[in-house]
């Protein structure tokens, strides 16, 4: 195996979720700029679940082209180039708003962020079919890609910084004084500059792709590989099997040294997917929607870290997950417990805004980030470990697995966006006035 192929598996990879992971880490710069405010967040999850009509859209044409089914190869490069676009015209365009019904809203800004959730949904189906033509052990370069791609623009974010909030003091009007408003002064560099550096990111995966698809051909391949390359996860069954061979040559996707667990029992089977299901719903769906209402009575900076670094404990845990693997299901439940009681406290804060527990304490700061990170943390573990079970018991189970996991996520974000946004659960915070 190369060394250079392995650079360009990782760089491809990193491209599967990075836009979607950047627009979340910036949100804190986002959420004072557009007209959703607080609310943002919740009109971003029913997005990206709405975008998973791409994933269908690719099985179904699969369905209907068999045996040859789609031409993978051009397929990915239209993915990547339509990010690459939607994040550069996202770089003139997020503050374009315009009329819906009675209010304002950043219809720019969401329907690019649509396409940017329909490029990485669509990943899903096609990126890993596509490392079909390449070694089992290359997969595990192609994973460390995918946690890079919410590592790198968190780390992006970082350097970016939150802004500052400073209060404006009132002006006179008549016989009242306007009270003082909140003003939020520049970060670092400015969205603008934010959007270029990711459709820059999504350069380097493109320009990984078109020559990992050289070296592919390069190689030579037979009729049997060409046909494996196509949208279809058929070439992974392989892998997914009870009798198959994992990322780096493991059997059934279980780690070297480890051994596969036995068959499990149909009520077992059923704690596992409740688990998945769970753990989806909460991180994909019910607190993302709210992590405004959780973090910024507490400040900018504070949901500026918070965002940013629950970016990063997503592939920290899966790191953890690699190296201390756990298929106790006891285990899994008392972390899915932990992970759940940290959700509790942010989802209680949110409840409490604008006056939550300790506000304006750095206790009350760093306790929301910690807590924002650790729920992240110990659920992303969940999901690999149940992945992993499910992997190791059938291919059918896997594919149940995927369908309990956009169920779930999608339950969680049509749950909560008419309580954020139609019956007003939720309440936001003016940094400048007490309403405590």
């Amino acid at each position: 195996m190369s060394l250079l192929t392995h650079l360009l598996v990782c760089a491809f990879g990193s491209g599967s979720w990075l836009a979607i992971n950047g627009l979340w880490v910036e949100l804190p710069l986002l959420v004072p700029e557009l007209p959703e405010g607080w609310a943002l967040p919740s009109y971003l999850t029913v997005v990206t679940q709405l975008a998973n009509v791409g994933p269908l859209a690719v099985a179904l044409a699969h369905r209907l082209l068999r045996p040859a089914g789609l031409p993978e190869a051009a397929l990915i490069i239209a993915l990547l180039a339509l990010g690459c676009v939607s994040c550069l015209l996202l770089a003139f365009l997020w503050r374009e708003t315009s009329a819906v019904g009675r209010a304002r809203h950043s219809t720019a800004f969401l329907a690019l962020t649509f396409l940017l959730a329909l490029v990485d949904c669509t990943s899903s189906v096609t990126f890993l079919p596509f490392m079909a033509r390449f070694r089992p052990g290359y997969l595990t370069s192609y994973f460390a890609g995918e946690g890079l791609s919410g590592t790198l623009p968190a780390l992006a974010a970082l350097a970016q910084g939150s802004g500052l909030v400073v209060c404006v003091g009132g002006n006179a009007s008549g016989n009242a004084t306007a009270g003082p408003e909140a003003r939020f002064l520049p970060a670092g560099f400015s969205p603008a500059v934010f959007f270029v550096l990711l459709a820059a990111m999504m350069g380097v995966c493109l320009a990984a792709f078109l020559l990992l698809a050289r070296r592919a051909e390069a190689r030579g391949s037979s009729t049997q590989d060409l046909l494996a390359g196509q949208v279809t996860l058929s070439a992974f069954r392989e892998l997914d099997g009870p009798g198959g061979r994992g990322p780096g040559g493991a059997p059934g996707g279980l780690e070297d040294g480890e051994d596969k667990t036995a068959a499990h029992s149909p009520p077992q089977l059923a704690f596992v997917y409740t688990l998945v299901a769970l753990v989806n719903s909460l991180t994909n769906g019910v607190l993302p929607s709210v992590q405004t209402y959780s973090c910024m009575a507490y400040g900018a900076l504070a949901y500026h870290l918070a965002a940013s670094l629950s970016s990063i404990a997503n592939p920290l845990a899966c790191l953890v997950a690699m190296f201390l693997p756990s298929r106790s299901l006891v285990k899994l439940g008392f972390i899915t417990l932990a992970g759940t009681t940290f959700a509790a406290y942010n989802m209680a804060m949110a409840v409490m805004s604008p006056c939550p527990l300790l506000q304006g304490s750095k206790w009350g700061e760093v306790i929301i980030v910690a807590s924002w990170v650790l729920f992240v943390g110990a659920l992303s573990y969940v999901k690999v470990m149940t992945g992993a079970i499910l992997r190791s018991h059938s291919h059918g189970a896997l594919v149940w697995c995927g369908a309990v996991v956009q169920l779930g996520s999608a339950l969680g974000a049509l749950i909560m966006f008419p309580l954020v946004n139609v019956l007003g659960y939720f309440r936001s915070a003016d940094w400048c006035r007490s309403q405590c």
